[in-house]
């Protein structure tokens, strides 16, 4: 019986150790496969938005960019945002692209880059709302998009959410009144109430000067990808460093608040 057990163990052992070194991904591993796929969501702009099927954006510059230096072919994949960080988890895609909070809840469950940029969730409200500043909010509806940090922020604050699929449909609520405040990024922030008011120039929407909240944003990985998150880091401090993701920014007309690092 002991034998039996003995040899159960080591039979345990061996899958440990099996599954373990099947989840590490390493650069000798990202090299031999010749290509890094990466997932997005869309409708963030100016992070990631679509151009007929093409997905663009600042993330994706600065991927392409990344990819270019790692030595290998960017895929992209498009998925809606609360299904990229599962997608990660699973290996089912390398790297989570959309825009993403490094927070720390999120770090107990996939592993992040050194933040590229700093971004602040923005308060919209429609211009004559009377909402003036994050205490005017109180018991008002707010639409957020699932999934995300402005969702997570509200939520945990005590604050009456409503979740939708997409900032579209977030903004949407906001604009036919199922809710009284919108919460996303700053800059897709504005990018998209600027669509908007120069197509609704009768019902226009502002972006309240007091902030939700302030937050960097990170490329999320699997866990046993670090050292390919160490050289991401390494090139993305390096664009950073040289002025290149400040460029990226300002080829899309708003301005870039660097990280720390």
């Amino acid at each position: 019986m002991k034998k039996i057990i003995t040899l159960l163990l080591a039979l345990l052992m061996v899958v440990s150790l099996t599954a373990c070194s099947s989840n590490e991904k390493t650069m000798a591993s990202l090299k031999k496969k010749g290509s890094i796929t990466i997932a997005t969501s869309p409708n963030f702009p100016p992070f990631e938005t679509l151009n007929g099927t093409n997905v663009i954006g600042i993330d994706i510059d600065i991927w392409n960019i990344i990819s270019e230096k790692l030595g290998v072919e960017l895929v992209i994949e498009q998925m809606s945002f609360d299904s990229i960080l599962p997608g990660v988890q699973s290996g089912k895609i390398d790297v989570g692209v959309s825009g993403i909070t490094a927070s720390e809840e999120r770090k107990k469950n996939v592993l992040f880059t050194t933040p590229y940029c700093m971004a602040a969730q923005a308060i919209v409200v429609k211009a004559d709302s009377g909402i003036t500043c994050k205490a005017d909010l109180g018991d008002k509806a707010i639409s957020v998009q699932t999934g995300t940090t402005s969702e997570t922020f509200c939520l945990a604050n005590g604050y009456n959410v409503g979740s939708y699929g997409s900032n579209t449909d977030a903004e949407m609520a906001l604009t036919t009144g199922k809710t009284e405040a919108w919460v996303i990024d700053d800059l897709s922030a504005a990018e998209m109430v600027a669509n908007w008011n120069a197509e609704n120039p009768d019902a226009p929407l502002v972006i309240l000067d007091e902030p939700m909240t302030s937050e960097p944003y990170a490329y999320a990985f699997a866990f046993g990808s670090e050292e390919i998150v160490n050289e991401v880091s390494k090139i993305i401090e390096e664009m950073i460093t040289d002025g290149t993701i400040e460029g990226i920014f300002a080829s899309y007309g708003v301005p870039y608040f660097a990280p720390e690092f």
